[in-house]
């Protein structure tokens, strides 16, 4: 099939608007949203954070939700962004359609999660909030509340790149002719575990944000929730996508490459699908957090890009706080609304250039946009750039052929007692560092690949429930009990959902497509399902799927007390894929 892909109806919510319109009001007038924390129960007030200027309460009722209990305000953001997406789009029956949502998460329910942790181990009332935490949770609680229920749901947790991923699976899928509708999009909350992760990594400013200046100190957290409605050949767009990419930089897992290697690739991925050459570009919102290794290392592969005709750039990340997974999603409408406004939203707070470093715009309010990237790069090196134009394509690529498929290696690791395995592919001063389940994803992995005579997979692909619970736990609870001081760094870079699948990259440097699932225990039937549209498609001859997850005491227990089944202590197995 060789369909364009429209975007026809978008929702928003973020520090700087409850709505598109004053989303736009706020960008037109160069208003930031970054200001002193008012919701988030943390004490570090000495940081500024973006937040949605709405209670829970005042989120519920405009939801119509009249049930007490508490809620994150994950799944309350969300609800509010794809409610909008769906009325901007007309759509109020679905009946007889093939849906999907699919979001982009990292935090979940973390900040319902860590306000009743203590209460959970001796309140039986509150136990149904561990698996609210789950990422999966809160886009079925989106989709219970938008009347989505019946909806393919799908949950992308790649970090800070989350979001835009989403976007991207769901036009994949359309161009599989796999469903009618997509709306695509993230959401996350601020919560003390996120601030404080952030905080232990020293990438916290105390002033607002100023991407690409010389002076800045680091990035401002924010919160918000975006959603798109994605339709196939639609006489109602407002904006087509025309191109993207997903890349790994496979160089570390919290900082980026000096020459910015997956940026490069995952922007060149999306101009060659879109048919569209650098200077056809007129802007580019940046990953932009304002954290001195980023903002160099994007400089470096736009420059490596666009060379000296570099468009307008700029980051957004100076309005609204780095909104973390939900940061593609809501830079990606940010970007429909500069095109259809004709104007490229202002760089704030930038002054002084740095050598080597790009110089942003400070706005311009009459330009002619007919093409823009916005780029989304997550920890773990999880980059993706996204290609959105007014104009429908003249040529779009084609979903491919259909190549068959057929399992190579299979590696099963179901207890802590074979991880002493893993001295024969890592050194024990190594290994030492990682997580219980790292250490059993990378030994299965490593069996697999050994297994497949391959040393790099073309594309890895994770699925997992809960991700790194015991470092979650940990944090968590260190958090609690240190009064948010003297935290772990380590623990918060190993949190991250896609840490499993950045790090095997890493150590494979593996700089192809990379994604994590996150959906409960349908996660493995996603990942399985993205890997095999890779390869029937053409677009890889070996991937890598992994399946992984562990349990703890305290969270065993709290399944137990809830009448379920304890889940097991470790579980990692590892597949190869590869075309026939």
């Amino acid at each position: 099939m060789n369909e364009t892909i429209s975007v026809t109806g978008l929702g928003i919510i973020c520090s700087i608007g409850n709505d598109a319109a004053t989303v736009l009001d706020s960008l037109k007038k160069g208003e930031s949203g970054i200001r002193s924390m008012k919701y988030l129960q943390s004490k570090h007030k000495e940081l500024p954070v973006g937040e949605v200027q709405l209670s829970n309460e005042e989120m519920k009722a405009i939801l119509g939700i009249s049930d007490p209990k508490p809620m994150s305000r994950t799944t309350l953001m969300g609800a509010i962004a794809i409610r909008q997406a769906l009325e901007q789009a007309g759509i109020s029956d679905l009946k007889g359609k093939r849906v999907a949502l699919i979001s982009g998460t990292t935090v979940g329910g973390m900040d319902l999660t860590e306000m009743y942790y203590e209460q959970m181990k001796t309140d039986d009332s509150l136990l149904y909030l561990p698996q609210s935490n789950e990422c999966g949770k809160s886009t079925e609680e989106m989709a219970e509340l938008t009347g989505l229920e019946n909806a393919e749901i799908c949950t992308i947790s790649t970090a800070c790149s989350s979001a835009l991923n989403s976007i991207i699976l769901g036009s994949e899928m359309l161009k599989r002719n796999e469903v009618d509708i997509v709306i695509a999009g993230g959401s996350e909350a601020l919560s003390r575990f996120h601030l404080n992760g952030f905080n232990t990594l020293m990438i916290l400013d105390k002033e607002r944000c100023r991407p690409f200046d010389a002076t800045r100190a680091g990035l401002n957290l924010g919160e918000g929730a975006a959603f798109v409605v994605l339709e196939r050949d639609s006489d109602k767009s407002l904006a087509y996508i025309s191109g993207y990419g997903n890349r790994c930089d496979a160089f570390h897992q919290t900082a980026s490459s000096e020459n910015g290697e997956g940026a490069y690739l995952a922007m060149r991925d999306a101009l060659e699908m879109a048919s569209l050459q650098p200077e056809d570009i007129q802007y580019v919102n940046a990953h932009g957090t304002g954290t001195p290794n980023n903002d160099i290392s994007e400089s470096q592969s736009l420059k490596r890009i666009f060379g000296d005709k570099m468009p307008e750039v700029s980051s957004t990340k100076s309005f609204t706080g780095h909104t973390t997974s939900a940061s593609g999603s809501i830079e990606a409408v940010i970007c429909i609304l500069a095109m259809q406004n004709r104007f490229t939203p202002a760089n704030l707070g930038w002054k002084n250039h740095e050598e080597g470093a790009i110089v942003p715009t400070l706005g311009n309010a009459d330009i002619n946009i007919e093409n823009v990237i916005c780029n989304s790069f997550g920890f773990g090196g999880n980059d993706s750039s996204l290609i959105l134009s007014m104009n429908k394509p003249e040529s779009t690529c084609s979903a491919g052929g259909d190549y068959d498929i057929g399992i190579i290696a299979d590696e099963l690791i179901t207890s802590a007692d074979d991880l002493k395995e893993l001295k024969e592919f890592i050194s024990p001063m190594e290994s030492r560092r990682m997580g219980k389940l790292q250490k059993a994803a990378h030994l299965s992995s490593l069996r697999a690949m050994k297994a497949a005579g391959t040393d790099c997979p073309d594309a890895i692909i994770t699925a997992t429930s809960r991700g790194m619970l015991e470092i979650s736990m940990q944090f968590l609870e260190d958090i609690a009990a240190n009064d948010e001081e003297l935290l772990k760094p380590t623990l918060f870079m190993q949190s991250t959902h896609n840490t499993l699948s950045s790090a095997i990259a890493i150590r494979a440097k593996c700089h192809g497509y990379n994604t994590t699932y996150s959906q409960g225990d349908d996660s493995f039937r996603w990942a399985m399902r993205d890997a095999e549209r890779l390869i029937k498609t053409g677009k890889a001859a070996t991937v890598l799927v992994g399946s992984y997850d562990e349990s703890t005491a305290t969270f065993s227990e709290f399944a137990e007390r809830a009448g379920k089944e304890a889940p097991q202590e470790i579980y990692a197995r590892s597949i190869v894929l590869t075309r026939k």
